[in-house]
């Protein structure tokens, strides 16, 4: 129990800290995306930390097995170079019973992997899409950044704020530039008012209202314009409030995409299950894997691992593409993947155990 403990404590050391490490990398790149949307008005800069939280499950999710995969390769390789798995060995430790520990550790992991795959992320990303959809709908002046120009949410004028009163947001100085969408039509039309307002509608639509202004009108190529003072200029700047938008699969509760008989569904439930189950076969490389000579160090094996790694998911990628466009039947599905990596990961720990032994004997034995 003390060896199992400690093999288990080590383990589960080196793995945390190489999943902190790779989610911080990756939590990062994503809040570099969400700050650049935020910044370039497409989101509320409030709203910023709710779509990285959101993310987190999904990221996690992917994270996990090269954490476990990693933490393994580099927490047993230190045991060999620092001669504790010599010890262990000669205390009648076997490489079978550390894989078992590992598989034990795994399979804990893959449980938390699968509450996260099942639930926490589809959950988290129709969240995601819930924010997004109520982003598109909320009043646009939670959009508009004074001193830059934007488009408006329906993509029919540029608008440019000089100002917003923080007390009553009364837009300040606001300048607004329409052009007609037909390709034969070359009427533009210029606004530039002292005031502005945000008004939403019953129906979500909402519309800019200005006061005290200038309007410009007329045709591009020409120097002949018209100009109009006015009190109040109303035009729609959005819609009316966004329709539900089609959501991927991938944000589907786990019990609704076993419902769809779709190939495409069928590809993502396999998605789901790929990452738990390829916990316990990645033990199965890891460990016979990290066996490396004192003189190699410990990250002598590294490499060769991560390779195995990257063919494996790389595997799985082109096993849901296939899957999805009909070149795999839906009855092997992504299975042939996880067998290919059990037969190497078989092959990989029997090649050390007295039957690999005998049977590489033998087989030296015949070709002579």
């Amino acid at each position: 129990m003390l060896i199992f403990r400690y093999l288990l404590r080590e383990t589960l050391k080196s793995q945390i800290a190489v999943f902190l490490v790779l989610m911080a990398i990756f939590v990062i790149q994503k809040f570099v995306r969400v700050l650049a949307a935020a910044t370039d008005g497409d989101i509320p800069a409030g709203l910023v930390l709710g779509f990285l939280a959101l993310n987190m499950p999904v990221l996690a999710s992917l994270i996990l097995p090269l954490s476990l995969f990693l933490g393994i390769m580099l927490a047993h390789g230190r045991f060999y170079v620092d001669h504790e798995m010599a010890v262990m060995h000669a205390c009648g430790v076997s490489e079978w019973y550390v894989t078992r520990v590992m598989l034990v550790l795994a399979m804990i992991i893959a449980l938390f992997s699968a509450l996260l795959t099942l639930w926490l992320a589809p959950l988290s990303m129709e969240v995601e899409y819930q924010l997004e959809e109520r982003v598109s709908a909320e009043s646009g002046l939670t959009s508009l950044i004074p001193g830059r120009f934007q488009q408006t949410a329906n993509e029919k004028a540029v608008i440019f704020v000089h100002d917003i009163g923080s007390g009553d947001n009364q837009l300040e100085r606001v300048f607004l530039a329409q052009q007609e969408q037909e390709e034969e039509r070359r009427d533009f039309r210029i606004i530039y008012a002292n005031f502005g307002s945000v008004q939403q509608e019953a129906d979500g639509a909402e519309k800019l209202v200005l006061s005290q202004g200038l309007q410009f009108e007329g045709t591009k190529g020409q120097a002949s314009f018209r100009k109009v003072a006015f009190d109040e200029y109303q035009v729609q700047i959005a819609e009316r409030q966004a329709e539900h938008q089609s959501r991927k699969l991938a944000a589907y509760p786990t019990p609704q995409l076993l419902e769809d008989p779709s190939i495409e569904a069928l590809a993502e439930w396999q998605w789901r299950l790929a990452i738990p189950l390829s916990l316990p076969l990645l033990v199965l490389i890891a460990v016979p894997l990290s066996a490396v000579d004192p003189r190699q160090g410990r990250f002598g094996r590294i490499f060769p691992g991560l390779l195995l790694y990257l063919g494996y998911f790389m595997l799985l990628m082109a096993g849901r593409k296939a899957l999805e466009t009909g070149g795999v039947p839906a009855v092997i599905g992504l299975w042939w993947v996880h067998g290919v990596m059990l037969i190497i990961g078989t092959f990989l720990i029997v090649r050390r155990r007295p039957l690999g032994v005998r049977m590489r004997a033998r087989f030296r034995g015949a070709s002579r």
